[in-house]
C-alpha cells in the first residue's frame, strides 16, 4: 500500500480541494477522502462511500506524476497517518 495527500488548486467550490488515498499494489484506490471547500469531507471504499465521493477507476500516477502538473501538490503520508483521518471521518458516516 502507499498513502499519498493531494491538494487540488482550483477555483470550482463543488469540487474537492484535497484528496486523501490509499493505493493499492494495483495502484488503484482502495480508500479515499476527499475535503470540500464547504466543510464536507466525502469518503469512499469498496463497502462504502458518500455522496460525491467514489473509489477512482483508473490507476493513480506517482507522487512524482501528480506533481508535474501545476493544479497539484501531493504528498506522500504514512499509513498511521492516514488511519487517523480515516478513523476520524470514516466513523462519522457508518
Amino acid at each position: 500500500m502507499r498513502y499519498i495527500d493531494v491538494n487540488w488548486l482550483h477555483d470550482l467550490k463543488d469540487e474537492p480541494y484535497r484528496l486523501v488515498s490509499e493505493i493499492g499494489s494495483d495502484d488503484f484506490e482502495t480508500r479515499k477522502l476527499e475535503f470540500f471547500p464547504s466543510g464536507e469531507v466525502g469518503i469512499a471504499s469498496d463497502k462504502m462511500n458518500s455522496d460525491k465521493t467514489i473509489l477512482g477507476i483508473a490507476e493513480v500516477p506517482s507522487i512524482e506524476a501528480i506533481n508535474s502538473q501545476e493544479e497539484f501538490q501531493g504528498k506522500i503520508i504514512t499509513q498511521q497517518e492516514f488511519e487517523i483521518l480515516w478513523e476520524q471521518y470514516a466513523s462519522k458516516s457508518s
